[in-house]
């Protein structure tokens, strides 16, 4: 009975997860969907600008806490209604919120971690107890894995919670200056009349942004590449 006290904050976290991913809300935030009451939206903002952020950063904290994947276009929504700079700076407070509420609810799931960890954990476990804060550092700036399940890793590797949250702030800010980048641009290229489609990323204020995204998630296979190199050598 202990063991699932222990864990139902955990429990309730994924299922809030899996009914805001199957209900269809997260639709509600596509550019197209958005883009047709952006003049109410933006009036909102504009009347009641500590309301909407409050109200941007709520949600956005609820998705990430759950762990589910598609956060994204909530953050993409922040770009396109706040702007980059405020969108940012929004997500990046709801980011590091809805991160911390996972880790504790994890760590609390997780107890001592005298359990035996998953296999990928397993994996992260030598790097991490060799050099946690650069490894804590690396897993954040390098998507290895989605952002909450990552989270839940490092719950489970007892990482330090000050070292969560600076590594969590630091290294999601940087790519959220990315992905805010890419909700503004597809306001400002839907608003200015191009249709929602393939051509659309061709646009430079979206094919940049997603340049930069894609050199983030092709970093890991860089690094593997680097690794095994000088192991290579080594060996020789």
């Amino acid at each position: 009975m202990s063991r699932w006290r222990a864990a139902l904050p955990l429990i309730l976290l994924v299922l809030a997860g899996i009914v805001l991913l199957y209900s269809g809300a997260l639709d509600r935030f596509h550019p197209t969907h958005l883009l047709a009451r952006e003049t109410d939206l933006r009036a909102s903002v504009a009347s009641h600008p500590w309301l909407s952020g409050l109200t941007y950063i709520g949600l956005l904290t609820l998705a990430v806490s759950t762990g589910i994947p598609g956060t994204v276009v909530i953050i993409f929504a922040g770009g396109l209604v706040f702007g980059v700079t405020t969108g940012t700076m929004l997500s990046s407070i709801a980011l590091t919120l809805g991160s911390l509420l996972l880790y504790l609810a994890s760590r609390y799931a997780f107890g001592a971690g005298g359990k035996s960890p998953p296999a990928l954990v397993e994996r992260l476990r030598h790097g991490f107890s060799a050099h946690p804060v650069s490894y804590t550092l690396a897993l954040r700036f390098i998507p290895i894995m989605p952002f909450g399940a990552m989270t839940m890793a490092l719950a489970w590797l007892r990482c330090p919670l000050w070292l969560f949250l600076g590594a969590t702030w630091l290294g999601g800010t940087v790519s959220l200056i990315f992905e805010t980048s890419v909700g503004a641009g597809l306001g400002d290229a839907l608003g200015a009349g191009q249709t929602f489609g393939p051509a659309l990323l061709l646009e430079p204020r979206l094919l940049l942004p997603l340049c930069a995204l894609a050199l983030l998630a092709l970093l890991p296979l860089g690094v593997n590449a680097l690794r095994e190199r000088r192991a290579r050598r080594n060996r020789s």
